[in-house]
């Protein structure tokens, strides 16, 4: 264990601040387990040096992908276990790859420029795009939050807890550990708590489910029977793979990178942090698959989901009230991380386009701007949920169409911001990595347009979502076809050659004030015309459709 007082390797201060908007920003990075000086360049040669240098470096990568193991996705993971057994375990390979694309190229963002993903958006597209990004993102957030607290109340029915007490006492817990003014009390709790999210483990342990079918049915991709039913099976396998990835993600992780301190430096430990955060969150999802499969496997609940109490009650009735019990807790752990992690996002967003102070490094007196935007998250979700007659269903499929609007833009953008050469200089995304992003956020982009027409018409049908798809595929041929055309019509006259790598390691940013406006194509104006009308086409539609939903209810 690397203690907390003493650094990693000795050396000398040489970075420079370059674009850091808070000076809360730059220093020794302290996380929670342990402490790396600012401008430490000594080399970590031995197995123990790097090994002590990653302990230091955890915790963003673990926190986000863990923090979206929250409430919606146990509510996913369960349906697929208790609807359809264990034929869509291989569905979470399909999550490999879009986990780690986009939050690769939002770690690269945050440690190289030193600036948040929505400040980034504000300066490189304008005013339009970063104030549309960020007032979204606080209304998908607070809306997030409400699921969450939803879970926290289904947990705390599950263990007999009074509901009020519950949602007031864990609100306290979750805006108690962000106002400590320490970032790394605030990591240190966080990581416990993703520790905690492995409680998953032993309850599929308890259930005991065939490992051989399990392992066949993770392997093999096979859809089950579903007769009349395959619309609902689609959105499910859509939802599956759409709950991995929040648009909430990408501004949390850039700005908690900024915010730890964290530079281009040591960005392969990052990257590792980010493989141990997938591996946790595979394991948890393969487990609630596993054991919902297991304990309700020729029941009566069987293909009958109906919320994660339920599956609280089914371990029961199968091991015993003790694991009953340790699912409601995992439940509640996995809320109150999520929690953390939405509100952070939020409240990193606003300071950032704000120009506030916000970093877990200042004490409230030092950030009241920041730490108020948290605070008020967390008590405006709270009380809508302790609010009798709530219409707590339909704001959750409000989440749902909401984050299938912003997360096509947010998409966009990341691919944009990662091939802007004023923003990352030779930490430009390569060809490949290109190729492999364009094709995640193409899908990304079509799961949240037939998610987002799933709510607003419910009576959707298989073959109209096969007609989104192919839409979709053909707009991104011709995208592609457009892209391979305008490469080659300009391939003769590019002056700007091979991107110089050398240096990445010290590269930072400069200051947004020393760079130009990206000059945008014809082809890209148009591309950014049509998204915008989307957004608000989009917009108003489920704003329509949730008040209708609102009105009826």
């Amino acid at each position: 264990m690397v203690t907390t007082d003493t650094p990693v390797t000795g050396g000398i201060a040489t970075d420079r601040r370059g674009a850091v908007l808070d000076s809360a920003h730059v220093g020794d990075i302290r996380g929670a387990l342990g402490t790396i000086r600012h401008g430490d360049t000594a080399p970590r040669l031995g197995l123990s040096a790097k090994f002590k240098t990653l302990l230091a470096i955890i915790g963003p990568g673990l926190i986000v992908m863990v923090g979206d193991n929250d409430a919606g996705a146990f509510a996913t993971y369960g349906q697929a276990g208790q609807n359809y057994g264990t034929k869509l375990l291989w569905t979470l390979l399909l999550l490999v790859p879009v986990l780690y694309v986009n939050q690769e190229m939002v770690l690269r963002l945050g440690a190289v420029t030193g600036v948040g993903h929505a400040r980034l958006i504000l300066e490189r597209f304008g005013t339009f795009w970063g104030a549309f990004s960020v007032i979204d993102l606080f209304i998908l957030n607070a809306l997030t939050l409400i699921t969450e607290f939803i879970g926290i109340t289904l947990a705390a029915g599950y263990l007999g807890l009074p509901k009020i007490p519950s949602v007031i006492l864990a609100g306290l817990v979750i805006v108690a550990a962000a106002f400590t003014g320490s970032f790394r009390r605030f990591e240190r709790i966080a990581i416990a708590l993703c520790g905690a999210s492995l409680l998953l483990v032993p309850l599929y342990v308890m259930a005991h489910p065939a490992a051989s079918q399990m392992a066949h049915d993770f392997l093999v991709p096979s859809l089950p029977a579903a007769s009349g039913q395959m619309a609902t099976l689609m959105l499910l396998i859509i939802g599956v793979v759409g709950t991995t990835v929040a648009p909430w993600q990408l501004f949390f992780q850039q700005s908690y990178i900024v915010d730890k301190r964290i530079t281009p430096r040591f960005m392969k430990y990052e990257k590792a942090d980010l493989w141990i955060g997938i591996l946790v969150v595979m394991i948890g999802a393969a487990a609630m698959m596993g054991f919902t499969a297991a304990i309700f496997e020729g029941t009566k609940g069987f293909g009958n989901f109906t919320d994660s109490a339920d599956i609280a009650h089914g371990l029961e009735a199968y091991a015993g009230r003790i694991a009953g019990g340790l699912f409601a807790v995992a439940l509640l752990d996995a809320c109150v991380i999520g929690a953390f992690a939405v509100s952070l996002s939020t409240a990193y967003a606003i300071g950032d386009v704000l120009g506030l102070k916000h970093s877990l490094h200042r004490r409230i007196t030092q950030a009241k701007g920041f730490y108020a935007v948290y605070a008020a998250l967390i008590i405006l979700s709270a009380a809508v949920v302790l609010i009798p007659g709530s219409p707590l269903g339909l704001l959750t499929e409000g989440v749902q169409a909401l984050a299938g609007v912003l997360l096509p833009s947010a998409s966009v953008f990341l691919l944009m911001l990662c091939n802007d050469k004023q923003v990352l200089g030779p930490w430009v995304n390569e060809r490949r990595t290109n190729l492999l992003a364009s094709a995640v956020v193409g899908v990304l982009v079509t799961l949240s347009i037939v998610l987002t027409a799933a709510v607003l018409f419910p009576g959707i049908t298989a073959t109209h979502i096969f007609m989104i798809i192919e839409a979709c595929g053909a707009a991104g041929m011709l995208a592609i076809g457009y892209a391979l055309a305008r490469r080659h019509l300009t391939a003769a006259g590019a002056a700007d050659g091979p991107i110089d790598r050398t240096g990445k390691d010290t590269w930072r940013m400069p200051p947004l004030t020393a760079l130009t406006r990206p000059v945008m194509s014809t082809g890209r104006k148009v591309g950014m015309g049509v998204l915008r009308l989307y957004l608000v086409v989009a917009m108003a539609l489920v704003i329509i459709k949730i008040a209708q939903m609102v009105l009826g209810h």
